[in-house]
């Protein structure tokens, strides 16, 4: 096995964080150790930060109960009966005393014991919660596939099997099928020194790579809910479950089908386009679809030479995994246009197993860390998406058809093409504080606050009969295809990180992850401005955006701080006011999900405070806005992905487990979720309350 990457030389602005070097290597091909693809002179934001409570702060500070104590009686809250069955004036007051007990202990949804801190090589939930492992990496889901040899893999079994590094999860119904839901998951890549034993970086074999095109893609699986408890198990050779991968056909549509950009030998009509992959988060769709971001998709192409190459991170010589040794379409050099058909977000119905999933060039191309939807008031869609970069931006597209109901060909085909036509645009963030008060230490301006406004610039309209470019100098073709420089031209805002963006179902609030970027303010990168103003950004941050008039279609919205993350005790991290001697630590914002009452859950990549990533709860409005939580850790290595919050039950995707820094095969790092003597595998967890309560009441 190849030595590890030397850790020596590793710039401070790193977006490594607290991932190790292997996890760099597979999951994002150590983008911290190239020059940063975003050499615009676009004003940068980012860290958005308020170092102390401010005015509002302390007026909720008044009002609200503090939570610091809240372990003390968790059991009891989280065993509690769902209702008193004692009639009577003494068992009115004494459900009476239950319900303000259990208020104080929290927001509804979010009335459980914290977890504490750790570093226990598994996943960790509160106190009166249980779990299971509901698939892991290889189990069989299609007919004919075989069980999990780990030491006989083979490309054939892994493309019938669960594929590998689990990311975003939906849960979708499953009409007339009591108790079941179908399960999508991403998967995003592979960390073939954890995959094969003896593995040698340097030549890897051919069934090894396509054994690895196989685990890469996504997953459709029936899974079926134990009516006693919160337990899912997986419902193998279901005839919905299915297997698309790195080799799976799929349709490129939209406004840059078919251009001389995106032709290629192989496919010279320019609309076939075989496999995704590095699906990271992704979205459901109200027409009952999931969508999928294709985020480091540049790690995959060797020797990439042109200006566009080198803004898309596409590096110069070959790459980890090797693949161009298999397939040229993999050699920039070999076959130029191919890279220009991944960075896209996938559409996949899962209701269709015959369907052939979409590539749609109308969102962009670049790397999309998740598509998340909401309709507006007429039924059209809107869909936000971040680019996961350091300095990269977030957008929005505006879909000009509207949606039809009803479950007929017709009407699933015309919803299928939504996302072809409307406006893409990207967002701009002004502050409203003079320059001069922002010295970069997180010291509040005078108006104790962060905000500002903020508009959406439209970058390129498709239609029915072509597309029009909004962006001098560029046809519309180019803007969806290189996207990234369309947002330079028009001075979009310079982002950490930009990840998962969802709108509350609740508030219709927008709230967009900013996992860090330690490159804020250091040596010639922007300087603080109000919208970003601690420099050296490690543990990342929140935005909320409040659209003019709550219409997702508007061009102009309201930004504000809602969340800097960090150890409270640092006096540069903000809980949206809530008292920070009542909050958990947390660091690096990855995935977000709503629950039912719109508090915002999030997941975490690359943890700096010294504990293992973890799923937080955060209230997002009322008395008790602010109040973070954690719900759960994960083991050793591992990444928390995927969230989806229920009424009854919450899961997650532990991805990566055991990627530590010289961990292999022949040396585990960690040994979830089976114990020792078996492979570590990547997997689906559920949680739920082991009274058969509702999650956090």
């Amino acid at each position: 096995m190849r030595k590890l990457l030397p850790l020596i030389g590793t710039p401070s602005g790193s977006h490594r964080g607290g991932r190790s070097a292997m996890t760099c290597r597979f999951r994002c091909g150590d983008a911290c150790f190239h020059e940063v693809p975003n050499t615009s002179s676009n004003e940068y934001v980012g860290d958005v930060i308020a170092g102390a409570i401010g005015r509002r702060s302390m007026m909720r500070a008044a009002a609200v109960v503090t939570v610091a104590a809240a372990g003390a009686g968790a059991a009891g809250v989280a065993r509690a009966p769902r209702a008193a069955a004692a009639a009577g004036p003494e068992a009115g007051a004494a459900v009476a005393s239950e319900a303000a007990r259990r208020k104080s202990k929290g927001a509804r949804g979010l009335r459980f014991a914290p977890v504490a801190p750790n570093t226990s090589d598994t996943v960790t939930v509160p106190e009166g919660y249980r779990q299971n492992v509901v698939i892991r990496w290889g189990e069989p889901i299609l007919r004919g596939a075989p069980a999990f040899d780990p030491e006989k893999q083979t490309a054939e079994a892994q493309a019938g099997q669960f594929g590998y590094n689990c990311d975003f999860l939906a849960l979708l119904p499953l009409p007339g099928e009591r108790g079941r839901q179908l399960l999508v998951a991403n998967h995003e890549y592979t960390d073939e020194i954890l995959m094969f034993r003896g593995y040698d970086a340097t030549r890897p074999t051919r069934e090894q790579v396509e054994v690895a095109w196989a685990a890469h893609g996504l997953s459709a699986v029936v899974v079926e809910g134990d009516r006693k408890t919160g337990r899912l198990t997986p419902v193998p050779r279901h005839r919905l479950n299915r297997r698309v991968t790195a080799t799976t056909e799929f349709r490129l549509t939209g406004p840059a089908a078919g251009s001389e950009l995106v032709r290629t030998s192989a496919d010279p009509s320019g609309t076939k386009v075989l496999g995704t992959i590095n699906n990271c988060s992704g979205g459901v769709t109200p027409w009952g679809t999931t969508l999928h971001g294709e985020e480091n998709f540049n790690q995959y192409f060797a020797n990439g030479s042109r200006a566009t190459d080198k803004r898309y991170g596409i590096g110069t010589g070959a790459t980890e995994r090797k693949w161009e040794r298999f397939d040229k379409r993999f050699d920039v050099a070999q076959e130029l246009n191919e890279v220009h058909r991944f960075g896209y977000v996938v559409e996949f119905d899962p209701y269709d197993p015959d369907s052939t999933p979409r590539k749609h060039t109308a969102l962009g191309r670049f790397k999309h860390e998740a598509a998340t939807v909401r309709l507006t008031h007429d039924g059209r869609p809107v869909v936000y998406s971040g680019d996961d970069e350091r300095f990269d931006y977030f957008y929005k597209f505006v879909g000009s058809k509207r949606m039809r109901h009803g479950s007929s060909r017709a009407v699933r085909e015309h919803n299928l093409s939504l996302l072809d036509e409307g406006t893409l645009y990207v967002a701009k963030l002004t502050g409203d504080s003079p320059a001069i008060e922002i010295d970069g230490t997180g010291k509040l301006p005078k108006d104790g606050e962060f905000d500002g406004s903020g508009e959406w610039i439209p970058l390129a309209t498709a239609g029915a009969k072509g597309a029009v470019s909004h962006v001098e100098g560029m046809s519309a073709e180019e803007v969806f295809v290189f996207t990234r420089l369309a947002g330079d031209k028009v001075g979009a805002t310079k982002m950490d990180r930009p990840e998962d963006i969802e709108p509350n179902p609740v508030t219709g609030k927008v709230y967009v992850a900013l996992t860090n970027n330690s490159n804020r303010g250091v040596g010639s990168n922007a300087p603080a401005d109000e919208a970003n103003p601690r420099n050296a950004n490690k543990h990342g941050h929140v935005l909320e955006l409040t659209e003019r008039w709550n219409r997702p279609e508007s061009t102009r919205f309201a930004w504000s701080l809602f969340l800097v993350a960090g150890d409270p005790d640092d006096p540069a991290t903000y809980f949206a006011g809530f008292p920070k001697d009542a909050v958990s630590q947390i660091s690096c914002p990855d995935n977000v999900a709503f629950d039912p009452y719109g508090n915002l859950w999030i997941s975490t990549d690359g943890a700096q405070l010294g504990s293992h990533d973890g799923l937080f709860g955060v209230a997002t409005r009322g008395e008790r806005r602010g109040e973070l939580k954690q719900f759960l850790t994960v083991p050793k290595g591992a990444e928390t992905c995927g969230p989806i919050v229920q009424d009854r039950r919450v899961l997650v995707s532990v991805q990566h487990p055991g990627e530590i820094d010289g961990a292999s095969v022949e040396k585990p790092a960690s040994t979830w979720p089976d114990g020792p003597g078996t492979y570590v595998r990547p997997a689906v967890v559920a949680v739920w309350r082991a009274d058969g309560s509702d999650i956090g009441v």
